[in-house]
């Protein structure tokens, strides 16, 4: 018989879709595995799957609903018994073998949790992002609205506090970096690094001239990112048909089936992180390395992220405007004279998503209930 596993997730959003999740789930199904992927309902789900998916109501779409849901929860946890509930009420004459959950910060570790322990299953909790990660929470609650933040010391607590739990009550735990490794082990011993790696369908080299010499950003851009020694470096060279493409959700917005194309097209891909962050190996690195594309990373994190361009040989991490300005025109020239730019990287299998979502079989394999 196959394995069936259910799997909740928070909800799968543009501009990236939960790379992370979907290849998982699109791995596991094409590996044999029964799987049934369970998120709140958000937005329409504009990606391909061959794997059902069904979508959770939770809000009416009001900001007065959503306060009032958002109060009781953090009083009762009502969004986690909520999503918890109408699973398994849809699954109530269904068996499955296992649960898995994947959350960018809290929710719905909870529910995951719940279903597990009143089904008797393992639960695996994959944990892509904790609030630890980022001095004054500023990367997980910079999205709330102004009138909130003041209560932001007092939500935080409290979702820590459920979110430790439910980490401890988790058979297997999985990560995305060496820090959040280390940070979780005083929850769950039972930790494994998974990274965040590239698609090799769509993430690989591929020589494509180019008229221009492009330093391309993709992603998010937080405020504690500081792009100003990259403009420096730029300026002080004076170099002919240098430019600087910035795309942001908001601005240039990339389509993600289009993101390998952009990053061939590209001279330089930019990485930006924070002194102030710790062990945030953006998607974005490793897409650029499925590439071979030269990395700047801006500044140095001098962390996890700085070491995986170093093991790779995948570029270089530095707020010094002379070490730009060195690997800026390094790669100039390397494009005069052959069009493109090409980085001799290494080690960068470790980072591929077929390779990582066999590891991740290989754990469900080692559970004992699996």
């Amino acid at each position: 018989m196959k394995t069936r596993l259910l799997i909740v997730s928070d909800p799968p959003i543009a501009p990236g879709y939960l790379p992370r999740l979907r290849y998982m789930c699109q791995y596991l199904h094409e590996q044999g595995y029964d799987i049934h992927l369970f998120t709140e309902e958000r937005e329409p789900l504009c990606f391909e799957h061959t794997y059902p998916i069904t979508t959770i109501s939770t809000y009416t779409g009001s900001t007065l609903d959503w306060l009032i849901k958002s109060i009781w929860s953090l009083v009762s946890n009502w969004h986690e018994r909520h999503f918890a509930q109408a699973i398994e009420e849809q699954i109530r004459d269904e068996h499955y073998d296992g649960v898995v959950c994947t959350t960018f910060s809290t929710f719905p570790l909870g529910a995951a949790v719940k279903i597990a322990q009143d089904r008797h299953l393992p639960l695996i909790a994959d944990i892509r992002d904790l609030d630890e990660q980022v001095e004054h929470s500023t990367y997980q609650y910079a999205h709330q609205q102004w009138w909130l933040r003041p209560f932001r010391s007092i939500y935080r607590a409290i979702q820590l506090r459920r979110r430790n739990k439910a980490i401890q009550q988790a058979n297997i735990v999985t990560t995305v970096s060496p820090w959040h490794v280390e940070f979780i082990k005083q929850f769950n011993a039972n930790v494994h690094l998974i990274y965040n790696g590239f698609d090799p369908k769509q993430f690989y080299f591929q020589a494509v001239p180019t008229d221009v010499f492009r330093i391309t950003y993709i992603g998010s851009m937080f405020g504690h990112y500081d792009l100003s020694p990259l403009y420096q470096a730029v300026n002080e060279l004076h170099l002919d048909k240098v430019v600087i493409d910035i795309h942001t959700p908001e601005q240039q917005p990339v389509a993600h089936t289009e993101l390998g194309n952009t990053i061939r097209q590209s001279s330089i891909m930019l990485v930006l992180t924070s002194k102030r962050t710790h062990g945030m190996m953006t998607t974005k690195f490793s897409e650029a390395l499925g590439c071979e594309k030269p990395i700047l990373c801006i500044p140095s994190d001098e962390g996890c992220l700085a070491q995986a361009i170093a093991d790779t040989h995948a570029g270089i991490a530095t707020e010094s405007v002379d070490e730009i300005k060195a690997f800026i025109i390094d790669k100039y020239h390397e494009w005069q004279e052959d069009g493109y730019t090409h980085q001799c990287v290494t080690n960068k299998e470790i980072f591929n998503r077929r390779y990582l979502a066999h590891e991740f079989e290989t754990l469900l394999h080692h559970s004992a209930h699996l």
